[in-house]
């Protein structure tokens, strides 16, 4: 499972991380593994407050995909 927590651009990136310990607490006593986190501002609305979270179902490819290095110009990691 994914967990994407997009700020909307005026949220400060330190309660966006709050926001995602929560949900991520959420889903994993419901059961649910959480295999990917990402926290940040990456469809924002001119500084406006608040949060929108993603919560996706990853097959084992898509898993892959999302484990590879990935370097553009809104996401960067290496495995």
């Amino acid at each position: 499972m994914l967990l994407l927590v997009n700020g909307l651009g005026g949220t400060p990136l330190s309660e966006l991380y709050i926001l995602c310990n929560a949900a991520y607490r959420r889903l994993t006593d419901s059961g649910l593994q959480v295999q990917r986190t990402l926290v940040g501002n990456f469809t924002t609305s001119l500084e406006m407050a608040g949060a929108s979270f993603t919560v996706c179902v990853l097959d084992d490819e898509i898993v892959r995909h999302w484990h590879s290095p990935v370097n553009t110009a809104a996401l960067r990691w290496r495995v």
